[in-house]
């Protein structure tokens, strides 16, 4: 048994298929496909139920599948270990961001990083099932860290530091009947047509949630993956929205109420899996996000 096999078994395990996986080891599927023979050979064991669209784990393969993540884990910590020692910080971390990310300068913030710790390669992708989508990758160990937008309780397996929040507010067109007023209570707003994210996505829940809090009933007829469309989609008469204050400076052709009676409070923060201890990189990363947002909740005034 080496650590290539238990590499590509890992990657099978997270990814479902012989193709996905040796796509993420930059290896060929002949090649995954050869190591897990070997390997099953080796334990006696089958480990991979093969006969599945998808592939699935053995019960023999579910009892490897946590030992062989610690392994590997362990091999990362050893390398980090070495890497401190050497005066030059090494290795990869897998960020999970949003679609929407004003409320953190993401750009800025990895420069920052960067020229602290230009061994580290920060490799970032965006989940098009919005924050449940990412909390899904991290549990599958398919990232390290995530930027998310989680109301109410945390998710089993999670851990969660907040960083910064921004309230939504509704968003009528100009002729809208409402569009004369300051505020509106939330009972008020049964039986509008909303416009919002699909299902998944943070700012849609904290909606879904403050609703059914209020016992309001809701319909959603039109859904954006992009929120930066939404003041376009209301401009032009397509319904309402609940859009969070910091993309509706300067907005043109809509009215903006305050909602009261409500919970719109919708939060950002930093999510990372439970179950492993984060490797020197990463917690480099979180560290580096925890002084940018400190230091930027100093310098904005309350």
């Amino acid at each position: 048994m080496d650590l290539r096999q238990l590499e590509y078994f890992v990657a099978i395990a997270e990814e479902g298929t012989f193709t996905r996986a040796a796509a993420r080891v930059h290896v060929v599927q002949s090649a995954v496909s050869a190591a897990i023979k070997t390997l099953e050979r080796e334990l006696g064991a089958t480990l991979l139920d093969r006969n599945a669209k998808r592939v699935l784990l053995t019960d023999a393969g579910e009892a490897l599948l946590p030992k062989a993540r610690a392994v590997l884990d362990a091999v990362v910590e050893a390398k980090d270990a070495v890497a401190e020692v050497k005066g030059g910080l090494r290795g990869t971390v897998k960020l999970g961001t949003l679609t929407s990310m004003t409320l953190i300068d993401l750009p800025a913030l990895l420069g920052e990083f960067h020229r602290r710790h230009p061994g580290v390669l920060v490799r970032t992708s965006a989940a098009t099932s919005g924050s449940q989508g990412l909390i899904e990758q991290l549990l599958d160990r398919r990232l390290d860290l995530a930027f998310a937008s989680l109301p109410g309780d945390v998710p089993d397996g999670i851990l969660l530091d907040e960083l910064a929040h921004s309230v939504m507010d509704l968003v009528v067109p100009n002729d809208h009947p409402l569009a004369h007023k300051e505020e509106v209570p939330i009972g008020d707003l049964a039986g509008l047509d909303f416009i919002d994210s699909p299902l998944g996505y943070g700012n849609r829940a904290v909606a879904d949630r403050a609703f059914a809090h209020a016992a309001v009933p809701r319909r959603v007829t039109l859904e954006m993956s992009d929120i930066y469309t939404g003041v376009d989609y209301v401009r032009h008469g397509l319904g309402v929205a609940l859009l969070p204050k910091y993309i509706l400076a300067g907005a043109e052709g809509v009215t903006t109420l305050k909602v009261t009676g409500a919970d719109l409070r919708w939060p950002l923060a930093l999510a990372r899996p439970a179950d492993r201890t984060p490797s020197a990189a990463s917690r480099a990363l979180i560290a580096v996000v925890h002084e940018i947002f400190s230091r930027d909740r100093r310098r904005t005034p309350a």
